[in-house]
């Protein structure tokens, strides 16, 4: 078994009194994780909710309204953040080039960070029944506030199914986003794992900007999911940036923060409905098999100025997150591959010859045994094919360079 993660966001309404105190606990919540922050920073990093609690719960307890309960959820929340931070850091080491030109990787961990983690918005995180509970029929909902608690209207508009079931509700944490009051609750399921050994369908899918995604199956059928409308918009975004950049004025400024939270947002559903139709359309007991792109800076001296940008900055590792998490559910699995020559390599004579893909007309064309397809469509297969060997047992499939056949 393995359990399965989802978060829904509640809508709250609050009257004028009950905003005020929602603020105000909030407030105090992000004060108290600021000292945190500070105290662990402090004492070179010990990410241990106990430790923590040793050191400072009776000092917040006599200095701070927050209930126990919260006080406690202030550690645990400031923790979580440290170790997103160093999962982050030790996934991208610094890299610097050294005399004789080759690159050096150092790997990094929170000893690198120059000052203590910074909660810029007023927060708390909600423990179910300690701090926050459903009443009157699922109707109202009971939240903790600063010595007391508050009962309020909700909507859970597109999220009914999940209080419903098999699905255990979990912490909640309170955000205030435009004058506007939410609780995400964090949701866990019991669901079968996958079982690779029931002979599943292997899917190899190769990432890009001009196809979003093309996918190749274990049936030889290619399916391209184009991307032309997508970077015709991302072209108006990046006009749209550099417009406002050139003015400099603090209002312009302003709206380009307004314009990057729009673009994320679009691009977040962009690629939550491609994940979802991949999973659709390969269904159950399906091997996902992608590109591992970590720590892989990619090279656009072959594309147009027009798609430079595009190609750099577009969210391919959002996109294996969600197609991660959705095949999940229905008893698949993604599996990451190494990038290594599926680009270059034949998948008829095996053959490696970077020069056989040709950019300007999208297509391979192999020197020795004269094979032509899409280039695309090349490197889905080339991934399909390592998904295979993943498959029979290897550990990291990778392509072996081979320049002749002999």
């Amino acid at each position: 078994m393995v359990k399965l993660g989802r978060t829904i966001k509640l809508r709250l309404y609050l009257d004028t009194i009950q905003a005020g105190e929602f603020l105000a606990m909030t407030q105090e919540y992000q004060r108290l994780a600021n000292i945190v922050s500070q105290w662990v920073f402090d004492h070179d990093f010990p990410l241990s909710w106990l430790k923590i609690n040793n050191h400072l719960y009776k000092k917040f307890r006599q200095e701070s309204a927050l209930n126990s309960q919260m006080v406690q959820s202030v550690f645990r929340t400031v923790v979580a953040r440290y170790k997103t931070v160093q999962e982050q850091m030790k996934q991208h080491a610094y890299r610097y080039k050294a005399t004789d030109n080759k690159w050096i990787q150092i790997p990094r961990d929170l000893t690198w960070l120059e000052k203590p983690i910074y909660f810029r918005r007023p927060q708390a995180d909600l423990v179910r029944q300690s701090n926050y509970s459903f009443v009157n029929g699922m109707t109202q909902i009971s939240i903790t506030t600063l010595g007391k608690r508050t009962k309020l209207a909700f909507t859970n508009k597109g999220f009914e199914d999940y209080f419903q079931g098999d699905w255990k509700l979990g912490t909640g944490k309170l955000v205030h986003n435009q004058g506007k009051w939410f609780l995400h609750i964090g949701i866990t399921k019991d669901i079968t794992d996958f079982d690779k050994g029931n002979s599943p369908q292997i899917v190899g899918i190769d990432r890009g900007v001009r196809f979003l995604a093309t996918a190749y199956d274990h049936l030889g059928k290619t399916t391209f999911f184009d991307g032309q409308k997508i970077l015709l918009r991302r072209k108006k975004f990046l006009e749209n940036r550099r417009r406002l950049q050139s003015k400099g004025s603090k209002s312009a400024k302003k709206k380009l923060k307004q314009l990057a939270q729009r673009e994320n947002r679009w691009m977040a559903d962009v690629n939550h409905r491609l994940a979802k139709t991949l999973v659709a359309l390969y269904g159950s007991h399906t091997v996902f098999v992608l590109e591992d792109l970590t720590n892989v800076t990619f090279n656009t001296e072959d594309l147009p100025k027009s798609s430079r940008n595009s190609h750099r900055s577009w969210a391919f590792f959002q996109l294996e997150a969600f197609l991660t998490y959705k095949a999940q559910a229905v008893q698949s699995a993604v599996v990451k591959v190494s990038p290594a020559y599926t680009s270059q390599r034949c998948p008829k004579c095996g053959l490696i010859v970077k020069t056989n893909r040709h950019h300007d007309t999208h297509e391979y064309w192999c020197v020795q045994c004269q094979y032509r397809c899409n280039d695309d469509r090349l490197g889905a297969m080339n991934i399909e094919m390592l998904g295979h060997e993943w498959l029979s047992g290897v550990k990291r499939p990778k392509i072996q360079k081979l320049t002749t056949t002999g």
